[in-house]
């Protein structure tokens, strides 16, 4: 599974977390906007205290386990390839780094129809592109509903461009 969230993204992927088993038979990746400056651990911290998940900020190269979930370290970008984490320092997408689009990208041509791509609470249009690969590749993709974000825009948003498969 492969998350991204901005604005109340703490709140939405402790819940999230919280629902899944530590022997979730898959990798989870998320991707929440944080500064440049700031370290991602409380953040972390918070997630890894509610979640039996083993949660970890990610670093380049590592390779991905199932019943772990791996965080996007901040002011870098987050993909994956053939099971391994990259790590890169590359452009702001959306205005962010980290950014979900290109995690997003990334993971729907390397996994094609088995990502699950989900959006959740924040502002602007980040993971909107993402998630159209994610669908042209066979992928599953959700958004959170609107109605239920802290910050709605970015749900409607990705709403407001295509059809997913869930909300």
């Amino acid at each position: 599974m492969w998350w991204g969230c901005s604005a109340g993204g703490l709140d939405a992927l402790v819940k999230l977390t919280s629902q899944l088993q530590g022997n979730f038979p898959a990798p989870v990746l998320a991707v929440q906007h944080i500064s440049a400056d700031a370290s991602g651990n409380v953040l972390l911290d918070t997630i890894q205290q509610q979640s039996k998940l083993t949660c970890l900020h990610a670093e380049n190269d590592m390779l991905l386990k199932k019943g772990h979930l791996y965080l996007a370290p901040s002011d870098h970008h987050l993909m994956v390839d053939r099971q391994r984490i990259l790590i890169t320092k590359g452009a702001h997408e959306n205005r962010s780094r980290p950014a979900i689009d290109p995690l997003f990208r990334f993971a729907a041509v390397d996994y094609t129809n088995r990502v699950i791509g989900i959006v959740l609470t924040g502002y602007l249009y980040d993971g909107t592109a993402g998630l159209k690969v994610i669908q042209q590749c066979g992928g599953i993709t959700v958004i959170q509903d609107p109605a239920d974000a802290q910050y709605p825009e970015m749900p409607r948003n990705a709403l407001n461009q295509f059809v997913p498969d869930h909300y």
